[in-house]
């Protein structure tokens, strides 16, 4: 398995002052905001991104 991935910003506010929380995998603190939140990889479509006819992109 490899590292885990940080994200880059608070889905929240915005702001890139983020810290690991201690509770948990995926578990991440804003000191922006005062909020924690937790990410977390649900798995991969079995469909796939399908090409519309108006050429964007559809899930």
């Amino acid at each position: 398995m490899s590292e885990r991935a940080a994200p880059f910003y608070c889905p929240y506010c915005g702001d890139e002052d983020l810290r690991p929380s201690e509770q948990g995998h995926g578990a991440w603190e804003c000191a922006a905001c005062n909020r924690a939140f937790q990410l977390k990889f649900l798995g991969l479509l079995a469909r796939g991104l399908q090409q519309n006819e108006a050429g964007g992109e559809q899930i």
